[in-house]
């Protein structure tokens, strides 16, 4: 049995690919390529980039002179060529948020790995004790590898976004048999609530009862 290609979420149009692909990001392999590849920086909304203007002082030393450069002529976000307001890149790629430090995964040390400056002073916060709130970063990155497009209706699309150099995070959710929105619980419930994640889960459910998924 074939699942049909669009399904709907209370109000959201979601691709079936969410249910049926299976994702676990492998910076061991990627070192968050994602930060830096492509021609464009991450879609933000007014309100993140207000967010982010209120952070800048947190991230600032952990950013490269080149990203404070950019962020000092032009800001945080830009509109690209599409129209889009996003955040400002350095060298035609590199978001300006990008920070590199050595991390844990899979219990092994991993040098030089891309990180976005937002998170990682997010996450120092929460591991200090400190209040932090809820913004980590922008959504659309959290997001990744789904991309969300509202259309002139309003109406809100979610799609998976195959790119190559994330194929090191499909076969790993190949390995873990991890669906791809299981991986992507957290944001997915930052950005649409508890109750409509509930109800992609219950979805779920009873399509694999129905036989439609494994």
């Amino acid at each position: 049995m074939k699942l049909p290609p669009i399904l709907q979420v209370g109000d959201v149009l979601i691709s079936s690919d969410l249910l049926t692909e299976e994702f676990c990001c492998d910076l061991s392999i990627c070192r968050g390529a994602c930060c830096i590849e492509g021609d464009a920086g991450a879609p933000v909304t007014l309100d993140e980039v207000m967010e982010i203007e209120d952070r800048l002082d947190d991230v600032w030393s952990s950013l490269s002179a080149s990203a404070q450069a950019v962020i000092d002529r032009q800001g945080v976000a830009y509109t690209d060529r599409d129209g889009e307001l996003v955040t400002s890149i350095v060298g035609g790629k590199d978001c300006v948020f990008t920070c590199y430090d050595t991390i844990e995964a899979d219990g092994a040390p991993i040098a030089h790995c891309c990180l976005c400056a937002l998170e990682k002073a997010y996450r120092a916060k929460c591991r200090g004790g400190q209040a932090a709130d809820a913004f980590v970063k922008p959504i659309s990155c959290a997001l990744y590898p789904v991309r969300e497009k509202t259309f002139s209706d309003g109406t809100v699309a979610l799609n998976y976004h195959r790119w190559d150099i994330c194929q090191c995070g499909r076969e790993k959710g190949r390995r873990f048999h991890l669906p791809l929105y299981r991986f992507l619980e957290g944001p997915l419930v930052r950005r649409f609530g508890r109750a409509w994640y509930d109800e992609l889960c219950t979805m779920a459910t009873e399509l694999k009862a129905q036989g439609y998924l494994p």
